[in-house]
Parts: C-alpha cells; structure tokens; sequence
C-alpha cells in the first residue's frame, strides 16, 4: 500500500460554469487569445523549472501522448506540448501556470489505457512522469511503500523480490502498465478475485490540485474514519496519479486449466465456482477463437491448446486448502461438461499454464495486417447474469463474421470483446460499433456496468450516463467544479465539458493546433 507523489488531482468532471469566460476556458486556437495563452504558459514552465528539458514539441512526441493504438476511440486533436516534471513540485508549478492560462492539462502515466483516457481533444499540456518511477519509502515491518507514479507493477514486485521483502503488490493488469494509470483507472486485472481492485490498494495519496495546491489524503494506518474517504474520490477519476500497495506473498500456488464444449457452459461453471465460495485467487475465461489466436501467434510455443472455450483457475493458500479446493472446483466444472482438467506440477508449468491468458491481448494484436485495427472494451454484471450476456454477445460477435473474441475476468462478472477489423472501412466500423454498443446496453439492461476496469474516457460517456443516470453525473460534475472551476484537468473525459455544445464533443479536428505547436517551439528554442 503506498502514496504516491506526483498526481494531477482532479476528480471527475464540472457541472455550469460561467458562460461570459468558457470560451477561453480551454485555451483553444480558434478562442480569443488561444495561441498566445498556450505558448506563455509553456515558456513560463520553462523558466520556472529552468531546465529546458522539461517541455517537448517535437511532433512524434506529440501524437506518442495524443493518440494511441491501444485506443478505439481517438480525437483528432493532439497536445501542443509534453512536460517531463521530476518532482511532486514540479507537478505543481505546472499545474499552476497552466491554471492561471486556463490551459488544460492530461496526465500521461504508461500510455494503454483503452477509452480514449488520455487523449487530448482541446489540445493543452500532456504531462508525462516518465521521470518519476522511483520507490521514495519501503516500510518493511508496515508492509507498505510509498512511490512515485510512473514505476511499472511488475518492476515494483520485483524490486520487492530483490529485497527479499517477501511481500507483492497484487493488482496486475497488461505487463506494461504504471501506477499512475492504475489510480486514474482503478484498474483490476487477474488477480482481482482474491484480491480486488485498486482501490483495495492505496493507503494515501500525495495528489496536486488544478490549481497547484498539494494536498495528502490520509497518514499511514491501514484505516481511519477520519473525514471524508478521498482516496474512493481519487481512485478511478482518470486523471490522479499516486499509490502502490503490498501483501503478504501466500504459501503456495497452483494453475488449473479446463476446456468446455460452449461458452456458456464455461460461464455457469464459472459462475457455479463463484456461488460456492471457493476462494480462487483467479478466474478467467477465453473462448474457442482466443486460443485460437494464441496458438497461431506461437507465444505459448511449443505448447499449443484446445481451440475451445476455456477456464483458467489460479489457487492460493497452504497444501491442503489448496488441494481441498482443486477438487471443489474440479467436481463443478466436471458437471458443466468441462473436460481434460490439467493441474501444474511445479512452477515452470504453473508459468506455462497461465502464460495462455496472460499473452491473449498481445497475440491478437501480433495478428494484425496493416490497416487493421482491434476494437476491444469490457463490461461487468452480476454473476447470474453471466452466462447469459456472454453467450448472446458472442453469439452477435461471431455473425460478424470477422475474427473476433471473448476473455475476461469471470470471477467477478468482468469480460471483454476484442474484433478485429479494417479501420478504413467505414461500413465495417459501423457494424463492430453496433455489436459492441449492444453488448454495453445488454450489460446495463442486466443491472451491470458499462465498464468493469477500463473506465469511461473519451468512449463511454452516454453510457455512463444511461448506467447511474444524469442527476448522479451532475453530482460527479459538482465535485468537478469545487476542485476545477476552470476545467483543465482532462477535459471532456468521463462527462462533456458544459459550455461546448455536446455536438462539438465528436468533432474535435477543428481546434487546430498545428500554428500552436510552432509558436511553442520557436519560444522554447529562443
């Protein structure tokens, strides 16, 4: 459990502000005074900071920090310029310059996330924390760490290992991704069944404010009631950087894969294991054309798999619970017509089992052609639901007929579709959009959620709103407003910004930056 120093503190969107100033709000080429409200505040941060370093224009570096392959959803428009700070004040020196200039800031923390999070459509500063990766404090006997935003998960546990601390920090998302985006997305990941989510994870956070301000949001104990929860507030506002935590490492693992002959019968068993209560550390699912895909990609090799819908079980515990709860979950399974159950026998194939659901992601994206892109989101219902929303979507998915599939996190009612299509064919677009749009509203029209861990962003906002309804979002956007009056910490991310007309929100090419971009770098170089 950890803080974290270095965030952009804001939470999750305004409700009215004043319309006599909101056209500047956002610093835009085409408001008054745009151009030359961009270009002082990047050359206030350089002088402030007084390291010339900490800003870049360069053009590639630009569209690295505005757009992203991972993301289906990307609006035309890039920032004008990336800052690298190194330090909790540097963030805030930032922060403050671009406040007083009203100039919107998007924090940039591993870059993979898949709604559009953080994309820049009005332009502003991306800030980068590409230089803040470091531990500051490893309380050993406190069980908890403090770091700063960009150190990646994996690099953190092993660091731990190095230490011989035998602790691990156990929310573990894609390979690549750094705290500060865990925080601003509370993502999950396979280990969530056990040990939940981000949120489970942070003891405090060092956050910076819209305005500069620093603030702490709790000590160290591991619980408190004293005033309000704003971790709960920070965590998942897609746009605060902080945290890391730790636990105890269990006394043994063990790997459990097995084959179904439907999807649905792999989801009630999943479900069935669920209701049962037996404690899986993971619980995961893929269908027949994700092993497919993992197989023609050759990243298990030379282990190849069923091409059928699978489940993979993770266990934790002593011997003997472990044991007891293998054959639990072997008997539920065996009555959903799960067949050819393989335990590991040591870790080298407990790492072989697990590395089919671990490369899935990455194996679909290595089959890509050129021109192709893969459109991949996630939803979350209640477990009875389960087999029923994954087996119709899939079903909708597969009369596609383009290479598509389903895996997820089933333990918790999580799952994913991920279809791969020609992104230059608008009539093919369309369809895959339909078919996703359709698995979202299924989803909600079940009592679920739009999203289990990849948040709103740029892409679900009216889904959003058809979830928690437009007073719950108005609520959302008060608390915006107390903490970003002026609305520059990222922008049109998880609600639309109030003063534009919503139909702009779509259409963000023409806020031209291109004459922006060279003003900055003229003004920098000089």
């Amino acid at each position: 459990m950890a803080t974290a120093a270095g965030a952009i503190g804001w939470t999750v969107a305004q409700w009215q502000t004043d319309k006599s100033s909101s056209q500047v709000h956002l610093g835009n080429s085409g408001s008054v005074g745009g151009e030359e409200r961009f270009a002082t505040a990047i050359d206030e941060i350089v002088s402030e900071l007084g390291k010339q370093d900490v800003i870049s224009t360069d053009d590639e570096d630009l569209k690295t920090h505005g757009y992203s392959e991972w993301s289906t959803v990307n609006p035309d428009t890039l920032p004008v310029a990336v800052a690298y700070p190194r330090s909790t004040e540097d963030v805030a020196a930032i922060a403050r310059i671009c406040h007083k200039h009203r100039v919107p800031l998007i924090p940039f923390s591993g870059g993979t996330s898949l709604e559009g999070n953080f994309s820049a459509p009005y332009g502003g500063v991306s800030v980068d924390f590409a230089f803040m990766d470091r531990i500051l404090q490893f309380n050993k006997d406190d069980m908890d760490v403090v770091v700063q935003p960009s150190i990646g998960w994996q690099d953190l546990n092993q660091k731990l290992a190095d230490m011989d601390a035998g602790l691990f920090f156990p929310v573990d998302p894609g390979p690549t991704a750094k705290i500060g985006g865990m925080i601003g997305t509370n993502c999950s990941g396979t280990n969530a069944v056990r040990y939940g989510t981000m949120k489970d994870w942070v003891i405090n956070l060092t956050v910076v404010l819209a305005d500069g301000r620093v603030i702490k949001t709790r000590r160290r104990p591991r619980k408190s009631s004293a005033g309000y929860n704003l971790n709960g507030l920070f965590v998942g506002s897609e746009g605060t950087l902080g945290i890391v935590t730790e636990a105890v490492i269990p006394e043994m693992y063990s790997v459990g894969v097995v084959s179904f002959p439907t999807i649905r019968a792999a989801a009630t068993a999943a479900a069935g294991v669920m209701r049962a209560g037996v404690p899986v550390a993971c619980l995961e699912i893929m269908d027949d054309v994700q092993m497919r895909v993992v197989n023609l990609s050759g990243s298990t090799a030379p282990r190849t798999w069923k091409e059928l819908p699978t489940l993979f079980f993770k266990f934790s515990g002593s011997k003997a619970s472990v044991a007891e709860n293998t054959a639990t979950v072997q008997a539920i399974t065996s009555r959903n017509g799960g067949q050819d159950f393989e335990f590991a026998k040591d870790e080298r194939e407990q790492k072989l089992l697990w590395s089919a659901r671990k490369e899935s992601l990455w194996s679909m994206l290595a089959l890509r052609k050129t021109g192709q892109d893969v459109w991949s989101t996630d939803v979350a219902v209640p477990l009875s639901r389960l087999a029923d929303l994954i087996e119709v979507s899939k079903q909708e998915m597969d009369s596609l007929g383009m290479f598509a599939s389903i895996l997820g996190h089933v333990g918790d009612g999580n799952f994913h579709e991920s279809i791969m299509y020609d992104r230059g064919n608008p009539e093919e677009r369309e369809r895959v959009a339909r078919c996703v749009h359709n698995m979202v509203n299924r989803a909600l029209n079940m009592e679920g959620t739009c999203t289990g861990e990849h948040s709103v962003g740029w892409g679900k906002k009216e889904s959003l709103v058809k979830e928690v309804g437009q007073e719950t979002v108005d609520v959302m956007a008060a608390i915006k407003k107390s903490l970003d009056p002026r609305w520059i910490l990222n922008p049109g991310k998880i609600m639309d910004v109030p003063w534009l007309p919503k139909e702009t929100h779509a259409t963000k090419a023409d806020v031209a930056v291109t004459p922006i971009r060279r003003l900055a770098k003229q003004e920098v170089s000089e």
